[in-house]
């Protein structure tokens, strides 16, 4: 009786010791060290800078309409039809690729170079530009707007996708609320992103978000096309390894467990 009292508790202690194991996590947290970090070099305003591929909306105005026509292209909408009526929609201004070279073709002046320009730095360019057509009087106001700036987020989040960012400016911490944050399976200590510069240069960091010095980094605000990849941590990977046989395995450990508790009542 007691070499059946003393296997029913080894086998009691085992199953506890399983189910101990599964069910630890590591600390999940953002910024343990928040209270120690210098925040001293994270002042000024983030302004992101134009890259080759970028499609930009470039607008003139003018106190003068008609000095502002030429410069601002627009793109010919479809006619709508209806059983009574017809219409013509808004027409929508040309919207210029920035290319290889960080060049877009601008009308009247041709070649203008805006890559790794901020968008104040793109206006002033294009200003100075387009001034000469323009009697002296004319002071043309321009405004240029980022409409294809995107990031992505893949691995153990949420909701993994490419997002849009319509302020253009996005830190690595909104991209992924974006993403519905991580799963209890992200590796926090190692969030990779990808960037490429505007020479093409592609470049992977490993970024630890459980250290507010993160805010420090020049890759706390992300650039245009950037792309982060959470990793999965050993349980999501061993579970993953598993299969479907995890569920069962679990069914039956605590199946186990469950008649483990019931022997060692029956035979106290």
């Amino acid at each position: 009786m007691n070499y059946r009292k003393q296997f029913v508790s080894a086998a009691l202690v085992m199953g506890l010791m399983l189910l101990a194991g599964c069910a630890s996590t590591k600390d999940v947290a953002y910024f343990q060290n928040n209270k120690t970090v210098d925040l001293s070099q994270s002042t000024g305003l983030y302004d992101a800078r134009i890259m080759p591929k970028d499609q930009l909306n470039i607008t003139v105005t003018t106190t003068d309409p008609e000095a502002a026509v030429p410069f601002n292209m627009t793109v010919p909408t479809p006619i709508t039809l209806s059983a009574r009526t017809s219409s013509t929609s808004q027409p929508m201004l040309q919207t210029y690729l920035v290319d290889n070279n960080g060049d877009v073709d601008f009308p009247q002046v041709g070649k203008v170079h805006l890559g790794g320009l901020t968008k104040v730095e793109a206006e002033k360019t294009i200003h100075d530009k387009i001034k000469k057509f323009m009697s002296e009087t004319e002071n043309p106001i321009v405004t240029v707007r980022m409409t294809g700036y995107q990031v992505s987020v893949i691995g153990e989040v949420n909701r993994p996708g490419t997002f849009t960012i319509s302020r253009e400016k996005c830190t690595i911490l909104e991209a992924l609320a974006q993403a519905g944050d991580m799963t209890i399976y992200g590796v926090r200590t190692n969030v990779k992103l990808v960037r490429e510069d505007q020479q093409g240069k592609k470049d992977i960091q490993e970024l630890d978000l459980t250290d507010a010095n993160i805010i420090n980094s020049p890759y706390y605000y992300l650039q245009q096309n950037d792309v982060i990849i959470v990793t999965p941590n050993k349980v999501k990977a061993q579970n993953s390894a598993v299969g479907s046989m995890t569920t069962l395995w679990f069914s039956a450990t605590s199946i186990l467990i469950s008649l483990t508790s019931l022997l060692y009542n029956i035979l106290k």
